[in-house]
């Protein structure tokens, strides 16, 4: 069950001055700037709200699955991150009613365990699915 909004996920062509951008307009500092190398990002990671994130995305080199998202659109939103609770249960019960997983099982991320629903099957929409603490490369 999809428990609440974990992230957004704003893809950009230039970290540094987007991160530059956001301090400047909206005020905001990154909580944290890393590479994510098991998706091919550096990341500037904001906490706004009540536990929510905006993730600035730069791909670290071509071959990056935003690379190619900024090639074909542009700079701009990339991804609705959710969290639940058993990320294996909840792909299986979303490729139970007909949706188009782009993994199948959850693999590691920054955030967690995660994994994405294809935008086919979203309205468009790039959908992750996040199940924090389960792995992912920066959780303690």
């Amino acid at each position: 069950m999809i428990k609440r909004v974990h992230h957004i996920g704003i893809a950009v062509k230039d970290l540094k001055e987007s991160v530059a951008l956001f301090e400047c307009i909206l005020g905001l500092k990154p909580v944290s700037i890393e590479d994510a190398p098991c998706q091919k990002v550096s990341e500037a990671i904001y906490e706004v709200g009540d536990g929510m994130e905006i993730d600035l995305l730069e791909p670290t080199g071509p071959e990056s699955a935003v690379a190619r998202f900024l090639e074909k659109r542009g700079e701009g939103l990339h991804h609705i991150c959710f969290e639940v609770d058993d990320i294996d249960a909840e792909l299986k019960a979303m490729e139970e009613k007909g949706v188009q997983l782009i993994d199948r099982q959850g693999r590691d991320g920054v955030a967690g365990k995660i994994a994405f629903l294809h935008p086919r099957s979203v309205n468009g929409v790039l959908v992750e699915l996040v199940q924090p603490g389960s792995g992912g490369s920066n959780n303690p």
